[in-house]
């Protein structure tokens, strides 16, 4: 293979065909560009659906009550369904093997004044579950615990953009803020992978927001985190079955669609799961395809160059060339047009993808790239189609006799 002969005879080879070879390597070229830039979009839009849900679980449930539009056991259209805290003690009752996490919320939107600075954000009432549906990590201080529950504590978790908003670059830990006339302790400061927007909100437990707002027993929404042992198909069936039992408990009609609505992620992720192995399967297809177009033309291109060498290795199996080493020769030039073409696919792609990469965002293509077993894989798939290319023609050319070729023309 390192044998210095051998090379500088195939570099001769190739540079008395030049135009062959350019063409057998230009579909390989093409075909691993074409490869690499479909594989590097799909890998994109694989990286914004996780964006998307970035900011939660991606074992989350949310359960939300809406007006009726059908009436239905006594209640008329356009009833407004309403949680309450019973709701939050039928769904752990009912179905605690299922669920992992659950937490009930009320949200309102606030002002919020600290010293000279304020602005209005989202407060939102939870549980301390409510940490693991979105997803959130402290920075500084602690999340909400059932002490704070119990205790109904004027406490509040803020998100780093409110705390950059309002102390600048100063910690807002341990800090008071007053919210619609109540002060409030920050005992923690979040960050949250959803991005800025999902770091404006402020927490604070369920029980001290449902007293001072409302004081009643009001429940505005649920988010639940399924057990993760659940398959996929498991998980939606786990979220119809609690729309159907809400929907029994409040009176609303199996046939309304907004008196009781669920998103399940589960749904999304079969969706896009669904999607992304449709886009997977296209894109081996079209690149294996192309490939296979370039491996075939390299094949001819090498039956070819044996014909019009035929002298040259009949003179080689006079002086004593074996057909193994006739062989070797072939498929080793064959193997070097197909990576090297091959390789210069890749980088033409991987460059093509990092210049573009800006400008598809717009198009939900986040961050279109390839990875470091993809560039394996090519490698492989790469030499693989070199020997494939070149075994044929390298056979041929082995069965050559001397005699035979010393007197073609």
């Amino acid at each position: 293979m390192f044998d210095l002969d051998r090379w500088r005879e195939i570099f001769q080879s190739i540079s008395k065909n030049k135009l062959r070879s350019l063409l057998s390597g230009f579909t390989v070229t093409f075909a691993i560009l074409l490869f690499t830039l479909l594989f590097g979009i799909g890998n994109g839009l694989q990286n914004t659906f996780k964006k998307e849900f970035a900011g939660d679980s991606m074992n989350s449930i949310y359960i939300w009550s809406n007006y009726t539009t059908i009436a239905y056991k006594g209640n008329q259209i356009g009833k407004r369904v309403q949680f309450k805290n019973d709701d939050f003690k039928f769904l752990k009752e009912n179905f605690e093997s299922k669920i992992q996490t659950i937490s009930p919320r009320i949200q309102r939107g606030v002002n919020v004044v600290y010293k000279n600075e304020k602005d209005n954000y989202t407060m939102r009432g939870v549980y301390p579950e409510y940490q693991v549906l979105e997803s959130v990590e402290m920075n500084e201080g602690r999340f909400l615990n059932y002490r704070d529950i119990n205790e109904r504590s004027k406490v509040i978790v803020i998100g780093k953009m409110v705390e950059k908003d309002l102390f600048g670059q100063l910690s807002a830990f341990g800090k008071d803020l007053k919210i619609g006339g109540i002060i409030y302790k920050i005992i923690g400061v979040f960050s949250d992978s959803g991005g800025d927007s999902d770091e404006r909100y402020i927490y604070t437990p369920f029980t001290t927001m449902q007293r001072l707002y409302g004081n009643n027993n009001y429940v505005d929404d649920f988010g639940i985190t399924y057990n993760p042992s659940l398959s996929i198909n498991e998980a939606i069936a786990f979220g119809n079955k609690i729309k159907r039992e809400l929907k029994k408990k409040h009176n609303v009609s199996p046939d309304d669609q907004r008196g009781i609505r669920i998103n399940n992620y589960a749904s999304s992720n079969k969706e896009v799961s669904g999607m992304m192995v449709g886009l997977g399967i296209l894109i081996f297809i079209i690149g294996f395809g192309t490939l296979i177009a370039g491996v075939v033309g390299i094949s001819n291109i090498m039956v070819y160059i044996v014909k019009e060498r035929t002298k040259e290795l009949g003179i080689r199996k006079a002086v004593g060339a074996t057909p193994k080493a006739i062989i070797a020769m072939i498929m080793q030039e064959a193997i070097f047009i197909t990576a090297l073409s091959g390789y210069l696919g890749l980088i033409l792609g991987v460059g093509i993808l990092e210049l573009a990469g800006p400008s598809l965002e717009s198009f939900f293509i986040l961050n279109p790239g390839v990875s470091r077993p993809v560039v394996i894989g090519a490698t492989i798939t790469l030499i693989i189609a070199g020997m494939i290319a070149g075994y044929l023609p390298a056979k041929r050319a082995a069965r050559i006799k001397p005699v035979v070729a010393l007197s073609a023309d």
